[in-house]
């Protein structure tokens, strides 16, 4: 094997060993930190940021139409037959002598042109006025803005995404805790049942129940754990993160959660903090500035232009006595009046005028739809809260209950049966409990989304 080939190869096993360790990193986020690198990673995010660019570019084109232009031409020609003209019959006769002859070498057909022509010209075209003009630049300000709010809308939106797909995880990792403590806290009274058998004390049942206990938790687990792994893919998608590298999530549910202020709960709706109200209006003075534009298409345009010019004709380029040089030079104005067009800048007006109609109601739908999204997001708030408070009532009576029941059977007051009943309360309780601090957050999260925070 030669150095080249060993060469190669080390360097795909080397690249190799990168993808693995890359794909073996694991990294740790946060909530904020995960809407940050969402952000910061999103390709919705970055063509928002191209049409920015864009738009910009849009201003500079609509600036330069009405700025002056100055363009240089230049062109060589040789004839490789000059081309002739003939010559009338009064001139043929003129050119006759006293005997009716025509003179030695005489041709009826004559040239004008010589062989060489080079031209060489500058011209200059600009407008002085067009009432159009200023109404495009205008528009593409606007049409900047528009792409701004629709960048801030996008931002906000896979926020609000990354948030929905970053909760659930949570909740079943939490479920999952609460799990893992429950197979042990039931395998530790199992292992107790046990020794108590053994000594003759309980039944063959009531280990065999706390058998069945553990098995069912078991598999619950197993299925919170693929769960996990669905939900965290969906997360990864959403953050445009590597889906063959480790996330691992560091917030949880039991973190103090947000209480909205009264202003948002009671206050009056502040449309302006909502993108998508911002881009109806922004859409509705474009489309007043379209109908503007195509008034204006009525007032006339007057525009300036200038040139220089220089031809030379020869039949040699150099040293040609009889090539010689002709300048040519102008200025100008042209005046452009429309009078009549078939009753088409007509018909667009009313188009333009429509289209704003059309703009404005719909701005007016947008904010009674924001009015009702804002309502139902206080009530279902209001009611998440009271749900969570009740289910977390509910999870301390439970573990309570399962407590007192655990003390009674150790004692030999209490059976096996009630050890279950007590057990499955308290699972559902803690189950119910984190579902209902999981809507409280989704709620809390609607909330924001319907106010625009």
């Amino acid at each position: 094997m030669n150095l080249t080939i060993k060469k190669s190869l080390a360097t795909v096993i080397f690249c190799c060993l990168l993808q693995l360790m890359y794909a073996q990193q694991s990294v740790e986020m946060t909530l904020d930190k995960a809407v940050e690198y969402a952000l910061t990673n999103s390709d919705e995010i970055r063509i928002a940021q191209l049409k920015i660019e864009d738009a910009e570019q849009l201003i500079l084109e609509t600036r330069a139409t009405g700025l002056p232009q100055i363009n240089a031409e230049a062109s060589l020609n040789r004839y490789l037959k000059v081309p002739v003209s003939v010559l009338p019959d009064a001139f043929v006769d003129a050119s006759r002598g006293p005997d009716g002859e025509l003179p030695e070498g005489f041709s009826r057909q004559i040239s004008f042109i010589l062989k060489n022509q080079f031209q060489g010209s500058v011209n200059l075209n600009t407008m002085v006025f067009d009432g159009s003009f200023f109404t495009g630049l205008k528009a593409a300000g606007l049409s900047r803005t528009l792409v701004q709010d629709e960048l801030a809308a996008k931002q906000q939106s896979i926020k609000n995404r990354v948030i929905t797909a970053y909760l659930p995880i949570i909740l079943l990792t939490e479920n999952q805790k609460i799990l893992t403590k429950n197979i042990a806290n039931v395998e530790k009274l199992r292992n107790e049942t046990s020794a108590l058998y053994k000594e003759g004390f309980v039944e063959q049942l009531d280990v065999d129940r706390l058998d069945l206990t553990v098995a069912n938790l078991q598999v619950e687990k197993e299925n919170l754990e693929r769960q996990i792994a669905t939900t965290m893919i969906n997360l990864k998608q959403i953050m445009n993160f590597p889906i063959d590298r480790e996330l691992i999530i560091k917030d949880n549910l039991g973190r103090e959660v947000p209480v909205p202020t009264s202003k948002d709960l009671r206050g009056p709706i502040n449309y302006y903090n909502r993108r998508e109200y911002k881009v109806a209006e922004t859409g509705i003075q474009l489309n007043e500035l379209n109908e503007e534009y195509v008034k204006n298409t009525y007032l006339p345009s007057l525009r300036l232009n200038a040139s220089y010019n220089q031809a030379f004709q020869g039949d040699r380029i150099f040293n040609d006595p009889n090539s010689f040089w002709a300048p040519t030079a102008l200025v100008g104005l042209s005046l452009r009046a429309p009078i009549f067009d078939g009753f088409g800048k007509r018909a667009k007006i009313q188009r333009a005028r429509l289209k704003s109609e059309i703009a404005r109601t719909q701005h007016l739908q947008l904010a009674r739809s924001i009015d009702a999204e804002v309502a139902n997001a206080r009530i279902d708030y209001e009611s998440a809260l009271d749900r969570e408070q009740s289910q977390r009532r509910n999870m301390e009576l439970a573990e309570r209950i399962y407590t007192t029941t655990q003390v009674k059977y150790k004692e030999g007051v209490g059976s096996s049966l009630e050890i279950s009943q007590a057990e499955q309360s308290l699972f559902a309780s803690q189950r119910n409990h984190l579902q209902a601090l999981f809507d409280l957050l989704i709620a809390k999260l609607t909330l924001d989304v319907a106010l625009g925070n």
